[in-house]
């Protein structure tokens, strides 16, 4: 296993669709380890392979599903994802989400509350997932990735986005219609 450098939002390669895996062998066994070792070391909830530069649909999450109150209770859940697409959707939520290639920063997306999502695990086994909650999220936010989303791009209005300074406090980005104060661009 090694650690790979996570791309930063300018990349062009974050831009890109990812291509399908066509078979599962030993390389794609070496990348998803690799993935979950950069992942884990950042730290983060999830890793699609853009974000490490290689154009493939593979994704890795380590995420609590945060169906509960007290999340502190709940066993996050492990998933290597290859080709991974949602198939079904349902009811919204609307909260924070961060990511590896946009460091220090979070913004407040709208996503489906529960989805269903059909891919082939590590081994090439296909597997449904149905999700829901901060699960939910992740995948969606994941599987964004491999088309060339950011979710900054799923931003409704500037105001949703903020910077985190040292103590891990949200700063506004963009005030509400203040035009006298220097508005910092969105990191795209």
């Amino acid at each position: 296993m090694a650690l790979r450098e996570i791309l930063t939002s300018e990349h062009p390669a974050l831009r890109q669709k990812a291509k399908r895996v066509k078979k599962v062998d030993a390389s794609l066994q070496k990348l998803i380890d690799d993935m979950i070792e950069t992942m884990e070391d950042a730290p983060g909830q999830g890793l699609a392979a853009p974000q490490i530069g290689v154009g493939l649909r593979v994704i890795v999450i380590d995420a609590k599903p945060g169906v509960i109150e007290d999340e502190e209770k709940e066993e996050p859940v492990k998933l290597q994802l290859v080709n991974p697409e949602i198939i079904e959707k349902s009811g919204e939520q609307f909260g924070e989400e961060g990511c590896l290639s946009i460091p220090g920063y979070v913004g407040n997306v709208r996503r489906a509350l529960n989805v269903t999502v059909k891919a082939w695990n590590r081994r090439g086994k296909e597997v449904k997932i149905k999700a829901s909650h901060n699960l939910a999220r992740a995948l969606q936010h994941e599987i964004d990735h491999l088309d060339g989303i950011l979710y900054t791009d799923l931003l409704e209005k500037p105001e949703d986005l903020f910077r985190l300074n040292k103590k891990g406090e949200r700063i506004p980005v963009f005030e509400k219609q203040d035009s006298e104060k220097k508005q910092e661009p969105i990191p795209v």
